[in-house]
């Protein structure tokens, strides 16, 4: 009788020498690993109609923006993730060029399959970073936003957009206007898994 193959949790610095070897990505949560499935067309473009113009609009700043390939630390949940896009303003972050650790701004697009995750599990371990002042959910199927953004008093409120409205994100001072958001990202019929 077989015995089936166990995997014994990895730490984080084992996880970073093992991921150098991969050809596909893998988030790291608390010793455990999660393949990176592909994503859909919807995904991918709203994921790059945001990623440009929070880019053009940094350009010439200390702040940087960074798509889906970019390795997040979450220190206090020991994890490295790959949000779809992230922004950092942080001279630390600037001198490592595999990983970052203080994001001011965070971005994930859904899909049925990890909605659930996003807003639950991985935004709890985001609120973790003393950096991270707001936190855009990007709902392809519904064609509408979710942002949350930190106040003052440390609490995180929700500002919902409507549907194929843009997001206004106060901590790098972009407009983004839904015109630009939805650009040629294509409708996702309910039901259908926007990262399969």
């Amino acid at each position: 009788m077989g015995h089936a193959a166990v995997r014994l949790p990895m730490t984080a610095n084992e996880f970073l020498a093992w991921d150098a070897t991969q050809t596909i990505k893998h988030e790291f949560v608390r010793g455990e690993l999660f393949a990176m499935a592909g994503a859909h067309e919807a995904h991918v473009t709203a994921t790059m109609n945001v990623a440009m113009a929070l880019r053009q609009h940094l350009k010439g700043s200390p702040c940087r923006t960074f798509q889906a390939d970019m390795k997040l630390r979450v220190e206090a949940a020991d994890a490295f993730y790959y949000p779809d896009v992230m922004v950092t303003c942080s001279a630390a972050d600037a001198a490592d060029p595999l990983v970052k650790r203080e994001p001011v701004l965070m971005v994930e697009v859904l899909s049925p399959s990890t909605a659930a995750y996003d807003r639950g599990e991985k935004f709890a371990a985001y609120r973790l970073l003393p950096s991270l002042q707001e936190y855009l959910l990007v709902d392809p199927a519904a064609r509408r936003c979710d942002l949350y953004r930190k106040g003052a008093d440390g609490l995180w409120v929700l500002h919902p957009g409507a549907p194929e409205q843009g997001v206004h994100f106060a901590s790098v001072g972009l407009e983004l206007d839904g015109t630009r958001l939805w650009d040629e990202v294509p409708l996702v019929a309910a039901g259908a898994d926007a990262r399969a």
